[in-house]
């Protein structure tokens, strides 16, 4: 078998497409998961705690 320039860029395409479409389809799943929701809400309200603010 042949390993020419071609064949690997055309592989390195088509299995990138693969692994980046997977990738973002389970970041996206791990994002909208049900018991995520609150860890990401208090990590949305940190932000606003009185009792984060920097020392005066």
């Amino acid at each position: 078998m042949d390993f020419s320039h071609e064949t690997v860029v055309w592989a390195a395409k088509t299995f990138g497409l693969i692994y980046l479409v997977i990738f973002s389809m389970a970041v996206v799943a791990y994002a909208f998961w049900p018991s995520r929701q609150k860890e990401f809400h208090d990590a949305s309200a940190a932000i606003l705690k009185q009792e984060d603010r920097p020392w005066r």
